[in-house]
């Protein structure tokens, strides 16, 4: 097999990967669960033949962060004192496929090839999303009801149907929120978001025609506004300030960076204050109440739960299995029992305790520690003096950003899409340490600016 058509394959796998990640409640709604358990199988079967055939020669076992090894192998032990025994096996044998996805994505691509793939796949879910979207509103004129969740959940009899069983409600004309593919406007304004990063990187960095690029951009920041989702605005602003932070600790230099960290400390401590204390002031400007659409309430009841078991939690689960119990009569939004506690942090303590925490937060921390030297560190080759910033060195760190913002309202950072991205971020920023330059930066030209080669005095190609 050549060369091309090797990476041809690699980047088609990854995309694939992402897609079915990220959009996973799409992936259920067109095909079913059956459907979608045997796409995720037939994406591990392919991820490990490629990572075979490809043998990468920086791959070692001992390079892989071990606060993930912690932290998976403490939710496989949560098997043996489990309450939900057999749930619990399924939930470790998603959380391992997704980090085995994670793994070979890291090992097998390139930084540059894992932002152009993961844009693909972004482009892909949001433009299907508003195609979707579009098709309900012209064509449909009536919301569409989820198709995944049949046998799992009932309608009630009541004739109010929850937001949750929708697929759309059919409110683009209106202004929004839409669901897109996802079904759900906080998933749908969170791809935006990270839509947002990638398509600005790729935008500022050159790496695609500008037409392009600004196109995508307003999209992503299009659909945000259509999504009408609070938390995202505050990762929005969370991602901004961290891009600001990144661009001063740039021009300040490895030496003079103690005003910078004493500038983000405040601002951190600031807005935990405002969270704490002026939550209603806070979240009554984005139009959402201070209790976060009953989020407040749900974590009182983990809490009261995770308190029970504190050292080592129930059980991992993953996502909540609401046949089981203690989540059968957990809590209840809109006659729909609630699928997570809808904190990261909180259902890590929930499901694996105190320890659980103790081997997640080190993962999270080196990792948001990583990707912040690899945005603000200058490149050098050898010891000569240092090239260049390259754009494309910033986006892991704003979007480690916005997982760890959403991971305060949503559980998503641990299964499928933000895991996936989280281990992902973890195990090639422990190993991959090469920053790129500004020189090294696969710029896409012009048609127009494309040299002609001197070996076959053809058109070259685009970079």
């Amino acid at each position: 097999m050549s060369e091309s058509k090797t990476r041809l394959g690699v980047s088609a796998f990854a995309i694939c990967v992402f897609i079915l990640a990220l959009g996973s409640n799409g992936v259920r709604n067109l095909v079913g669960w059956a459907g979608f358990l045997g796409l995720a199988a037939a994406l591990v079967v392919w991820g490990i033949v490629i990572f075979v055939r490809e043998r990468p020669e920086r791959f070692r076992w001992y390079r892989l962060p071990a606060p993930l090894y912690w932290f998976l192998g403490l939710a496989i032990l949560s098997i043996l004192w489990s309450q939900y025994r057999f749930e619990s096996v399924l939930g470790v044998l998603g959380q391992l496929a997704t980090t085995l996805l994670a793994v070979v994505i890291a090992f097998v691509l390139s930084w540059h090839e894992v932002l152009r793939t993961l844009g693909t796949a972004l482009r892909y879910l949001i433009g299907l999303s508003l195609v979707f979207e579009l098709i309900v509103a012209v064509f449909v004129r009536r919301p569409v009801f989820q198709n995944f969740i049949d046998g799992f959940v009932d309608v009630p009899e009541s004739g109010k149907v929850p937001k949750l069983l929708y697929w759309s409600r059919d409110l683009l004309f209106a202004g929004g929120p839409i669901q897109g593919l996802v079904a759900s406007s906080v998933l749908l304004g969170f791809i935006a978001l990270l839509g947002l990063i990638i398509f600005g990187i790729q935008l500022r960095a050159g790496l695609v025609r500008p037409v392009r690029g600004w196109f995508w951009v307003v999209v992503s920041f299009g659909t945000i506004l259509l999504t009408r989702g609070a938390t995202v605005w505050v990762a929005l602003a969370a991602v901004v300030v961290g891009l600001v932070l990144a661009l001063w600790a740039r021009r300040l230099g490895p030496e003079r960076r103690v005003p910078l960290y004493a500038t983000g400390g405040a601002v951190l401590v600031a807005a935990i204050g405002l969270v704490l204390f002026a939550r209603d002031f806070v979240f009554g400007l984005l139009g959402k109440s201070g209790d976060l659409t009953g989020r407040v309430e749900t974590w009182q009841k983990v809490i009261d739960l995770a308190e029970q078991r504190p050292w080592f939690g129930w059980g991992w689960v993953s996502y909540w299995a609401p046949w089981a119990e203690p989540f059968a009569s957990l809590d209840e939004k809109a006659g729909i029992q609630v699928m997570s506690a809808h904190n990261a942090w909180l259902d890590v303590w929930f499901q694996l305790g105190i320890v659980g925490l103790l081997a997640f937060a080190p993962l999270i921390v080196l990792t948001t520690w990583r990707v912040w030297f690899r945005a603000v560190d200058p490149p050098r080759r050898g010891y000569g003096p240092p090239l260049t910033y390259a754009t494309s060195a910033l986006w892991p760190f704003l979007v480690m950003i916005a997982l760890l913002v959403q991971s305060l309202t949503e559980s998503r950072l641990i299964i499928e899409g933000n895991w996936l991205l989280l281990v992902l971020l973890a195990v090639k920023s422990r190993f991959d340490f090469q920053l790129p330059s500004l020189e090294a930066e696969p710029t896409q030209l012009p048609w127009r600016r494309v040299p002609i080669t001197s070996e076959t005095g053809a058109v070259g190609v685009q970079r």
